[in-house]
């Protein structure tokens, strides 16, 4: 068995650093080690626990989560950090990635997609709460991968996300087989992706599904 995620949690709130941790040391894999309300302690905490991942408020007594994501990635290179707030802005989003965050989420978040986003995190993957993802694309000048699908090729992405077969994708569409592999092979090259492992990642990151834990 592998060894946990180590994790800090960092917000002023102690109710929310409560149940951030109820959440996540409920699943295999991790083990919040250390908490801080500030960003002080959260340095502190940092030197003492040794945390792989840390997940940090974007509005501290003492510091805006950026700048502590400064800070910290640039004492402990190898620490993911994800912030976690309330403010759905993009260019604070595009500061903190900036800045040398893993991720920018939001507190409306579900405790799934949580879960999904730090085992995301962990594994390198940028993480981005998937309206401001959208909002980075656009304004960026990058394409909607979205945009590209014909209707029927996104039905048939919302139901692989689901962990449908082509079999049960067929019946539930009313075409045949034969028509719902041409859909995948498209799905497939239009967004740039290798199976359908990919496509549900993919689905859920775009908030077209809630992810599993």
């Amino acid at each position: 068995m592998s060894t946990p995620l180590r994790v800090l949690l960092v917000d002023d709130h102690p109710v929310v650093r409560d149940g951030l941790a109820a959440i996540i040391q409920t699943e295999p894999g991790f083990n919040v080690v250390a908490s801080a309300s500030d960003a002080a302690q959260a340095l502190a905490a940092c030197e003492s626990s040794a945390p792989q991942l840390a997940l940090v408020d974007l509005l501290l007594p003492d510091m805006d989560g950026i700048q502590l994501t400064v800070l910290l990635r640039q004492r402990w290179p190898e620490l993911r950090v994800l912030l976690l707030t309330s403010v759905a802005d993009v260019q604070r989003a595009r500061a903190a990635l900036d800045a040398g965050a893993q991720g920018y989420l939001l507190k409306d978040a579900s405790a799934d997609y949580l879960i999904a986003a730090l085992r995301a995190a962990a594994r390198g993957e940028l993480v981005l709460a998937p309206t401001l993802a959208a909002a980075l694309r656009r304004q960026s000048g990058e394409a909607d991968p979205i945009a590209e699908l014909s209707l029927r090729e996104r039905d048939v992405l919302q139901l692989i996300a689901e962990g449908r077969s082509n079999a049960d994708i067929a019946q539930a569409l009313g075409i045949g087989e034969t028509t719902v592999k041409t859909h995948v092979g498209n799905l497939l090259a239009k967004l740039a992706l290798n199976d359908r492992t990919q496509v549900a990642v993919f689905a859920w990151r775009n908030g077209l599904i809630s992810p599993q834990s």
